[in-house]
């Protein structure tokens, strides 16, 4: 198959988006880009970073590259080390979707993953429809399984608010006082921290690089949140400002520290909202399950605000 693109446009705003992995290839303010991405559309194909991917069906970890439901174990793809990451080898992110453009502003994306792909169980049909209506690109996908399947979706984004030097001194604030540890791997093992007093604690806007080691942690966003209120925001030097606003328990927020070529460490910023990670394996956790009488629904909203110098 071949890549398609479509371009969505909105006042001064654009969004161009590939029919590969769902992928948002860019994001353009007047001709300031917002986000990572390649200019060759073929240079997704072997990308390492997921730029601006659909990830899942599962998001993040899970570990072992396994799980059990109704009795029965599920091998899924260990694609790094031992666990499962973002899916396994041919998950949402290295798929063919098909791509409609309806509007000047909105495109829909679908995709049905057949049973057992990847490992996991059941049909499910996928569905992502983006809308650009300025100052906001927003994301709602939707998928519907034909039988209990576990699904937790990422939209993979990284950040740069026209940002050429990377985004470490830009400024970011999380609602979120707790963060999920993890193992040696990476892998969610079921406790929780609070973040205050460390450098994770993002609770009050602070430059990224404050945090010397480099962001990798998913934060749980605060339950008490007002529905309306961003889940996080992060402010450039550019005088750009992004919101995100999510329905998701929380996101995976990653600063981008071991980029390689052509790329630099630190040159974006991820904000994934989703379910927890390794939930599949974590009774304690928010279940990550749906069905055909539950299926899944997020909602994921990001806006600018300029305030240019």
């Amino acid at each position: 198959m071949q890549i398609e693109r479509v371009t969505l446009r909105d006042h001064d705003m654009s969004a161009s988006l590939l029919n590969y992995g769902a992928i948002t290839q860019s994001w353009i303010l007047v001709e300031t880009p917002l986000i990572l991405g390649y200019e060759n559309p073929q240079d997704y194909l072997s990308d390492p970073f997921y730029l601006g991917a659909i990830v899942g069906r599962v998001a993040n970890r899970i570990g072992g590259a396994r799980f059990r439901l109704e009795d029965v174990e599920y091998l899924l793809d260990a694609n790094e080390g031992a666990n499962s990451l973002h899916g396994g080898f041919h998950a949402l992110s290295r798929q063919y979707w098909q791509i409609q453009q309806s509007k000047a502003n909105q495109a829909v994306m679908y995709y049905a993953s057949p049973d057992g792909e990847c490992g996991f169980p059941g049909l499910v049909a996928f569905e992502v429809r983006v809308t650009l209506k300025y100052p906001r690109l927003t994301y709602e996908i939707t998928a519907k399984p034909d039988r209990p399947t576990p699904i937790s979706i990422a939209q993979h984004n990284y950040y740069t608010l026209g940002n050429l030097s990377g985004m470490t001194d830009a400024h970011l604030r999380i609602v979120s006082d707790r963060i999920l540890a993890t193992d040696a791997q990476g892998v969610a093992n079921g406790r929780i921290h609070q973040v205050k007093g460390s450098t994770r604690d993002f609770t009050a806007a602070r430059p990224i690089g404050d945090c010397a080691e480099g962001l990798d942690s998913f934060f749980v966003f605060n339950a008490k949140r007002s529905t309306n209120e961003a889940v996080a925001e992060l402010v450039a030097e550019s005088g750009l400002t992004l919101r995100v606003y999510s329905d998701q328990p929380g996101a995976q927020v990653y600063s981008a520290a071991q980029m390689s070529d052509p790329f630099w460490d630190s040159a974006g910023l991820c904000i994934e909202p989703s379910g927890y990670p390794n939930a599949v394996n974590t009774p304690a956790f928010p279940s990550v399950l749906y069905s055909p009488e539950k299926p899944y629904y997020q909602k994921l909203v990001l806006e600018i605000v300029e305030d240019r110098v």
